[in-house]
């Protein structure tokens, strides 16, 4: 059953904290301890009839201090809304009698399961696997799933060690590496096996494997006469040194005879087959060495030929493609500065844009009527479910899973900033002010940056800038150049000077919100994880303008970070490997300038950071630490990259971060 809100306030904190509490923030303010009773909604999904809908409702299990998900059904009109099942992953029967959806099974981990859309409901567990089974997809018949999961794969040593002697304890063997990309956050060592795709009988059976070899396959999409599947693999010898390659691929069901659809150099993604099965779109780019280019639409014939480009000007990566009911274009959603909204583009090559607004739209799904499902966010409401018809675009909400917390807040208000930095970038910001602003005041202001460095911030509902912000802060996020949502070029911009160029954008920023009036500039504050720790720790090295920072995951050395992180990729973000020339990536590290230095700048990592490493933490605070410049290293168990996955930890980072700020009222001088 869906968990209730059971849990709150001081009772709920002295669960879940370690570290000390701060002032206590007004009642009337979205405060710490409502984050426990947080929500949120994912993937709605549409009945083929157009009538009912199935969504993914996130929750906090707080007695195990994690996330968990159910699915929930409603009419298409937002009634009887209710909870179906534990689960996520739903994907609706072609004759919608069905539901299919992966859930905690037997023997153990994720399996997949398919319940029953009438009044008796039966559920049948549909596989027993090993691994866990992921981007299922019905057949266009309804006889079968199609999903992927990894096949353990072992390369073979034959060593002759001798029996261990009865009731000896030796050590475990050692693990045997040789991929050059064999581990990944999130997930660990990933060199055990590929990621194949499989079909198994919706009444449940042994899986199927339709694809092999020493390759991971994404995600399997069925050809709508139901014969063959089609999905994105970069099926040549060496794959693993191939940077930003893949094409796309067709097996067929019966025999798993493999055909290459595509052939060409860059990354083509996201296989999508028209409703009559004669044409494939997908998305990809020519190679190049930009650090960031925005993908192309394009559609070919479901055979590979007569490849065409259908995304005519538009600057910016489709994403989640969906063929309009009469195969006459594609739908998909659209990030531009800031805001996301559907898209569509014709069969012709005409793109314009279906809905308009200062939100985030993620459409999910559309039905044969015209009927929309997505979800929707703003600065001051909350994800949830949205619906409209594409001939009237005006989403409509159809539930309000965080009315219940918000009930009685008041909520900070967000700002929309342009600006000119020093070379004449226009860069967009956003300033978020607290409840009760009086602008005669003065606030201590705190820059928050993002990561990526290729992403977007975004004008979604944040609850960790609202619950900030509520403890009378003024908080300042931007998309300085780099960011993804402004073009190819902008994104580009920070080739081979990332971070130098990030930094004049975020001072200039920072120098007009002060412009304003109502900051104090004895009390300016600075954080970020991942792209923005490392902005952080090149700030500092760089300025004293700032009473204190936190250099969130960030990356400090480049030498070493590039063999340690879970992406070879990194190698290619620079213009020579550093054995051939290391002074790019000296001149790049923030580590070379810890000398200069006098900002108290605190650090928080996960200890399984497998993307920026916990010895990337280490470094930087060792060097400040022996200049005796004022730090703290916060190491967050149970945590890969980022510090906030964990429920009691999102409160923590909360928490310590505004406790070091407290402790800097004002700059300090570091001998």
């Amino acid at each position: 059953m869906f968990a209730p809100r059971a849990v709150h306030g001081a009772l709920a904190l002295a669960m879940f904290l370690a570290a000390p509490l701060a002032a206590q923030p007004r009642s009337d303010r979205l405060g710490i301890e409502q984050y426990l009773d947080w929500e949120d909604v994912q993937s709605p999904r549409l009945s083929p009839d157009g009538k009912q809908v199935i969504y993914t409702r996130r929750w906090i299990d707080k007695l195990n201090d994690r996330w968990e998900s159910s699915l929930w059904t409603m009419g298409v009109d937002g009634t009887r809304n209710r909870f179906l099942v534990n689960g996520g992953s739903v994907e609706w029967s072609p004759d919608g009698q069905r539901i299919a959806y992966i859930a905690s099974g037997e023997p153990a981990g994720s399996q997949i399961f398919v319940r029953w859309m009438d009044a008796e409901g039966a559920v049948s567990q549909v596989t027993r696997v090993s691994e866990g089974p992921s981007d299922i997809q019905w057949s266009p018949d309804g006889k079968s799933i199609a999903f992927r999961m990894m096949v353990p794969f072992r390369e073979q040593w034959n060593l002759a060690v001798p029996a261990a002697p009865k009731g000896a304890k030796w050590v475990e063997p050692p693990r045997v590496v040789t991929r050059l990309d064999y581990r990944q956050d999130r997930v660990g060592f990933n060199d055990g096996g590929y990621n194949q795709v499989f079909v198994v009988s919706a009444d449940g059976g042994t899986p199927r494997q339709l694809t092999s070899g020493e390759w991971d396959h994404g995600a399997p999409q069925w050809m709508p006469d139901g014969t063959s599947i089609v999905f994105t693999a970069d099926r040549v010898q060496d794959a693993e040194y191939r940077w930003r390659e893949s094409d796309i691929y067709r097996v067929d069901v019966t025999s798993a005879q493999i055909t290459q659809l595509t052939q060409r150099k860059g990354p083509d993604q996201q296989p999508t087959p028209s409703p009559d099965g004669k044409l494939i779109a997908f998305t990809g780019y020519d190679s190049t060495d930009a650090s960031w280019i925005d993908s192309k639409l394009y559609v070919m014939n479901a055979d590979g030929s007569n490849r065409r480009e259908i995304s005519g000007t538009l600057d910016r990566s489709p994403q989640g493609l969906m063929w309009a009911p009469d195969g006459t274009g594609l739908y998909f959603n659209v990030e531009n500065e800031g805001s996301r909204n559907l898209y569509v583009a014709s069969l012709t090559g005409q793109v314009r844009p279906v809905t308009n607004g200062t939100h985030v739209l993620t459409v999910s799904d559309i039905g044969k009527s015209g009927v929309v499902l997505g979800t929707l966010s703003t600065p001051v409401k909350p994800n949830d479910v949205v619906t409209f018809t594409l001939q009237r675009p005006d989403p409509r909400q159809l539930t309000s899973i965080n009315d219940d917390v918000l009930t009685g807040k008041k909520l900070a208000t967000t700002e929309e900033i342009w600006y000119t930095s020093k070379d004449g970038m226009r860069i967009q910001g956003w300033i978020v002010k607290p409840p009760d602003f009086n602008a005669s005041r003065k606030y201590p202001l705190m820059l928050e940056i993002h990561g990526g460095p290729h992403s977007m911030y975004n004008v979604g509902f944040s609850f960790a800038r609202q619950e900030h912000v509520g403890n009378d802060f003024v908080l300042l996020y931007t998309n300085p150049r780099g960011s993804t949502g402004y073009g190819s070029a902008f994104g580009n911009a920070i080739k081979n000077a990332y971070p130098d160029k990030d930094f004049d954008d975020l001072m200039v920023g920072v120098d007009s919100v002060i412009n304003r009036g109502f900051v104090d500039t004895k009390r300016l504050y600075v954080f970020g994880c991942s792209g923005g720790g490392v902005l952080t720790a090149w700030i500092v090295g760089h300025t004293d303008r700032f009473a204190a920072a936190s250099s969130n995951c960030p990356v400090t050395n480049w030498m070493s970070f590039v063999g340690t992180t879970d992406s070879p990729g990194w190698y290619r973000n620079f213009a020579k490997p550093f054995w051939e020339d290391p002074s790019e990536h000296l001149r790049r590290s923030p580590i070379m300038y810890v000398g200069n230095v006098k900002t108290p700048t605190m650090l928080m990592t996960g200890v399984q950071d497998l993307r920026t490493p916990m010895p990337q933490t280490e470094e930087f605070y060792e060097a400040l630490k022996f200049r005796k410049v004022p730090t703290a290293m916060i190491r967050f168990n149970n945590e890969w990259h980022g510090t906030s996955s964990t429920p009691s930890n999102f409160l923590r980072t909360q928490l310590y971060l505004r406790s070091w700020f407290d402790r800097w009222p004002q700059r300090v001088a570091v001998q």
